[in-house]
């Protein structure tokens, strides 16, 4: 007998037995469906969030104080900006700006919220890729020399203190000041970073109006500098630059003493990378357990066929099928069983992850290659778990094969 008719003859074996094979494949089918659909929404979720970082710039460094090795004190000053920004010291660095931030209540006409107002540069907004406005513009260098009062509000704080109105031109009040919106930025959506909620007023009025901290030499304190990288590859250069102007600016000598931190979003993205792909592969194993236990259903249903063959087994036998005949037959027989169970689920995990896209606004990837894999597996389970059923099979002497009853 040759390959194609041991096909032929296990799917005929397979047909007659429908309902025990369906429920037989069930567990491979559910295995397939849950890799496919587990391992597609972590794709999506990790593919989210990188495009959410990649959105504020790859090249982007942040520099905050380092509270531990600070005494508690701000050590970030607009001095510290400004040495950053000397292209003689730091020729890897294109843009700095500079935010000091803290919570407060924002009013107008009865309608108030508690959100973080930031004091900025008039470049922070276009640093943090910030700068797409509804209406309006930002803020400028002059607001920044001259302490003005404007404001530009994110598009949730101005819905909120608004509502369908035009803000530009009105007032809002801050610390019992008022500040003229001069405008209303652009929705960023409801990813992984989301400013929709804050104010931006310019930093120098911030600073004599609402945050009074200073660092231990008496300067007006920054919360934090963000610094863009002239390339994404010249990150690494400028960070070093960053940490040695910092350090002569601050006279430390030594590494564990540094009173600031730093870090940049290609190592976030790097760190949310390896967090995301961990996860994926660890929800695509647990996933896979399924498979080895329709793999145990096959060999069980498997071995009750081989019993209720056992005579055709032995008169196959007494009419000449050699031991190898028996059992690719049988092999074919749990194989197919896997492939087909298999391909049902790759259908099945594909429709689960399209409806779950849906359902958390997120678009899942589904990977060829775990296709491939989650089949391969497939195929792989019941190639093992019908070994031995089949192997029982063929070693079946036939003359007590046909005594069979």
């Amino acid at each position: 007998m040759n390959l194609s008719e041991s096909f032929l003859t296990a799917l005929d074996s397979l047909m007659a037995n429908k309902l025990r094979a369906v429920l037989t494949m069930l567990g491979v089918i559910i295995g397939v469906a849950a890799v496919i659909a587990l391992m597609s929404i972590g794709n999506g979720v990790s593919d989210s969030i990188t495009g959410e970082i990649e959105s504020i710039g790859t090249n982007l460094i942040v520099v905050s104080t380092d509270l531990d090795n600070s005494g508690g004190y701000q050590t970030l000053s607009m001095a510290d900006v400004e040495a950053i920004k000397d292209k003689l010291r730091a020729p890897a660095i294109s843009e700095v700006s500079a935010v000091v931030q803290g919570n407060q209540e924002v009013i107008h006409a009865g309608n108030s919220v508690q959100t973080i107002v930031s004091g900025v540069t008039d470049n922070y907004l276009s640093v943090n890729n910030l700068a797409e406005f509804q209406s309006g513009d930002g803020l400028t260098v002059n607001d920044i020399e001259t302490n003005a009062r404007v404001a530009v509000l994110g598009s949730d704080a101005a819905y909120d203190l608004f509502g369908s109105s035009y803000p530009v031109g009105e007032s809002v009040k801050i610390g019992g000041a008022s500040y003229e919106v001069v405008g209303v930025l652009a929705s960023s959506g409801s990813g992984f970073v989301n400013n929709d909620g804050n104010v931006y007023v310019p930093i120098s009025t911030a600073q004599s109006r609402l945050y009074n901290q200073r660092t231990r030499n008496g300067d007006k304190a920054i919360s934090t500098i963000s610094v863009q990288a002239a390339s994404t590859d010249q990150t690494d250069a400028a960070l070093e630059q960053i940490t040695e102007i910092l350090r002569e600016e601050h006279d430390i000598s030594y590494a564990s003493d540094d009173d600031f931190s730093m870090f940049s979003q290609s190592d976030l993205l790097s760190t949310f990378d390896t967090i995301t792909a961990t996860l994926t592969a660890f929800l695509g194993a647990i996933a896979g357990i399924s498979l080895v236990v329709g793999g145990i259903g096959i060999m069980n249903i498997m071995l009750v066929s081989v019993t209720e063959r056992t005579r055709e087994i032995g008169i196959r036998k007494a009419v000449g099928a050699l031991k190898r005949n028996i059992l690719v037959q049988f092999l074919l027989e749990s194989v197919l069983l896997s492939l087909i169970g298999g391909l049902l689920g790759i259908a099945l995990g594909w429709a689960t992850s399209m409806v779950a896209g849906q359902l958390l606004d997120l678009a899942t990837i589904v990977d060829p290659g775990t296709i491939f894999i989650a089949t391969g597996f497939a195929a792989g389970v019941g190639l093992i778990f019908g070994i031995y059923p089949a192997w029982r099979a063929a070693d079946a002497h036939p003359i007590e094969a046909l005594r069979y009853e």
